[in-house]
Parts: structure tokens; sequence; C-alpha cells
């Protein structure tokens, strides 16, 4: 029909995914309704912890903290199914959260009042709130990944908090095959990448090799953080879109990106 292309801005445009097999649905399905051919390619995995007994022991002693705070939406699952198939929260645990993807998750299981930032998602965001200012004395327990970043703990504690971490998952490199993505690179039909956190660019950077690095580095890649961004730009790429958070900015960054390249031709 004719005009129909209005409807689809991402028409004809193959753009990776690079989020966790388990995380990544929802942009697909995003970027498929808009027109755009989503490639999943998954550069991270999302293990279990090699060793629980630390994590369920802190958990039989949620009742000794003030605060726990949710890094991601996966720490809030690996962390939630164990907790309740052991006990209940402890009706005076306060609970945060860094961004909306993790709050939104936590009340799946029930909590309905979790402090977290309204703008920017990040560690950064959630240390300026009024709830995180006056901490000295609390005891507070950080549910992450193993070799998470430490600043949320680090200034907690400067604040005079008490703070422990619980390590629920743990992040690993996935054996892909590279194939495809560089058949689709050399046959131009690869428009744009999305990466979702630092670690899983170095895995991706890795895993392309010396000849799908040249390709990376001109590909436009869409990251929600300026954290990310700025690993990117040292590893030489150097058209790096920084988006509003969700599955929601990511698409618009996109849309935006790919409209404006299409006026200007």
């Amino acid at each position: 029909m004719a005009g129909s292309s209005a409807y689809l801005p991402l028409a004809g445009r193959g753009i990776v995914v690079t989020r966790p097999a388990h995380q990544a649905g929802g942009l697909v399905a995003l970027i498929r309704a808009a027109g755009g051919n989503p490639i999943a390619f998954p550069v991270l995995e999302i293990l279990d912890a090699e060793d629980q007994r630390p994590l369920i022991a802190l958990i039989d002693r949620l009742d000794e903290f003030d605060l726990a705070v949710f890094i991601s939406p996966t720490a809030v699952n690996k962390a939630m199914n164990l907790v309740t198939a052991r006990r209940a929260l402890p009706p005076r645990l306060k609970v945060a959260a860094v961004g909306r993807g993790s709050s939104r998750e936590l009340r799946r299981y029930g909590i309905a009042e979790v402090i977290a930032p309204a703008a920017r998602f990040d560690s950064e965001a959630l240390l300026e709130l009024p709830e995180l200012e006056d901490v000295a004395g609390k005891r507070v327990v950080i549910f992450r990944g193993e070799g998470g970043r430490e600043l949320l703990g680090d200034t907690l504690a400067s604040r005079g908090a008490r703070v422990e971490y619980a390590e629920c998952y743990r992040r690993g490199k996935p054996n892909l095959d590279v194939a495809p993505l560089m058949k689709a690179w050399a046959r131009s039909e690869l428009d744009a990448i999305v990466i979702t956190s630092s670690e899983g660019l170095r895995n991706l950077f890795d895993i392309v090799g010396k000849l799908g690095q040249a390709w990376l580095k001109r590909t436009p890649l869409f990251v929600p953080h300026e954290r990310i961004a700025r690993a990117a730009r040292e590893l030489g790429l150097v058209s790096v879109i920084v988006t509003r958070a969700g599955d929601e900015g990511l698409l618009a960054a996109m849309v935006e990106f790919f409209a404006a390249a299409a006026r200007a031709r």
C-alpha cells in the first residue's frame, strides 16, 4: 500500500541486539514492529553463582538489614526466587532499585514501594535520592552480579553505612557462531548494533575478531548510557549514539537516527 513505509520507520534495517537471550524479546519485538530485521546475537550469558551458599546465608539473615538495593532485573529475579522459596521479606526492610526494569520486576514479586530514580537510571542517580543520603549506621545489602561496579557500595560506606554484597549471578561470554554476522556485514545488511553494557561491548569486540572490529568501528552503535559510549569510543568506534533508557528509548533513537539519515540523502 502506498505510504505504508511511513508506519515502518526501520523498514529494511538490520539491527543487532546483543542482550542476553532471555532479556532481548521486548526490543526484538519493537524493532520488528517498526519494520526492522532484528538479529539476535547475545554477547552475554547469565549464569548462577558458582557457590550459592553465601547468598542463601545472607537471605536467611535479611532481618539484620535496613535497606536492600537491587542493581538489575537479573539481580531481582535471581535473588527473589531464592527469597520467596525460603522466607518473606522483613516488613521493615526498605527496597531500592537502580532502574525502571528492576522496579518493574520487584513489583512482580509484590514489592510496591521501591526507592528508585525518576529520570536517569544508574547508581549515580540513585545516590542522589534523599533516602540514600542519610544512611549513617544503617545496614545495606546490595544484590548484584559478580564483579559489579563498586561506586554504590563505596559511596554508601563513605556516608557511614555498613554495606554487604549479595552476588547472585555471574556473567559469561557465550560461544557464538560469528559467521552469520560477518556475512550480514559483508552484504551491507547490518545497519546498527544495540549494546546495553560495557562488558557486553568488550565481549562483542573480542568475539568478532580483527575483520569484524573494522566493520564494528564504522557501524552505528546505540547505547543507553554515556559510560558505555566512553568505552566504545576508547575502542575506536566512531558512530556512537547515547539513547534514553529502556527499550522504547533505544527504539526512538534508532528511528530518529535513520529518519535523519534518509533526509540527508
